[in-house]
């Protein structure tokens, strides 16, 4: 009998249809947003940044770049601004020791027939290696659109709290580049009126790259007008670098040519790490319901 019970209370169990009550919110609590009177530092803000940019990973010149960046927040969370700045190189190690075993120890100047010297011709100056042929960044203007989809708070041994928050950005880039002038060929094999082993070869050219840039920053405000950061930028595009003759010639184009042109460029995911101090106008900051 028992037995029996349980069963019918069982498919009884079974054979109800589920259901869920909702709960309404009542009291003070009642509508209320998640949180309350967040000091907005961006929504309708201009804002002026100062900044230093560094590249990262550079093969034969690395990057100093003053700059800055010009925004403006049409809520908390998204904004448009435009982010700029002029590039001043210095050697790498390597760059250094070219200049002082290939370039000085073989003195082509004054042995300008010896075998090491003819072998070289093409991608090695007589002179300044940083001067005569090496790739810079002179300059870079990107508009951009910020996205900030994280902020909160940063606690530093639980006594001292900072307004944080993380944005990311993205846009196209115009970087104005040095390269070494073509010589030999030109980009669709027409022969140029200065041979590549000819010192005067040795010299730059300038162009514009168009390339796409996206980073992201974490940025602190210790105050309601004033913040600083870091942040990260992406510039990838292609460029001769070294100067060298890299490509042109062979199977699919894989070896040198005796030219130096368009082909010899090579991609290169150049990065850039920021420091910036932030100025937003106004002064006065809003807050949030």
């Amino acid at each position: 009998m028992v037995a029996g019970a349980l069963a019918a209370l069982a498919v009884t169990a079974v054979s109800a249809a589920a259901s869920a009550q909702e709960i309404q919110l009542t009291g003070p609590l009642a509508g209320a947003p998640p949180a309350r009177e967040m000091r907005l530092h961006r929504e309708g803000r201009f804002e002026i940044a100062p900044s230093v940019s560094f590249s990262l990973l550079d093969q034969y010149e690395r990057t100093i770049m003053p700059g800055g960046t010009l925004s403006y927040y049409f809520t908390d969370w998204i904004g448009v601004s435009v982010w700029g700045g002029f590039g001043i190189q210095y050697t790498t190690n390597l760059s250094d020791e070219l200049q002082t075993k290939a370039i000085e120890g073989r003195n082509c100047k004054a042995n300008p027939n010896s075998k090491d010297c003819r072998l070289t011709a093409v991608n090695l100056t007589h002179g300044n290696l940083a001067n005569d042929q090496l790739g810079k960044m002179q300059w870079a203007v990107a508009p951009q659109v910020t996205i900030v989809p994280f902020r909160g708070k940063l606690s530093v041994f639980s006594a001292l709290f900072v307004d944080t928050d993380v944005n990311i950005f993205a846009g196209p880039a115009f970087v104005g580049v040095q390269e070494r002038a073509a010589c030999g060929l030109d980009d669709n094999n027409k022969p140029l009126g200065t041979a590549c082993t000819s010192q005067s070869s040795f010299t730059l050219a300038s162009r514009v790259a168009i390339a796409p840039t996206f980073g992201l920053g974490l940025n602190f405000y210790p105050s309601s007008f004033i913040g600083f950061g870091v942040n990260w930028r992406a510039l990838p595009f292609s460029w001769n670098t070294s100067g060298f003759d890299n490509h042109g010639g062979g199977t699919n184009g894989d070896f040198p040519d005796n030219a130096v042109n368009g082909k010899d460029s090579e991609f290169h995911f150049n990065t850039l790490l920021s420091v910036n101090l932030a100025v937003q106008f106004p002064t006065a900051i809003k807050l949030s319901q």
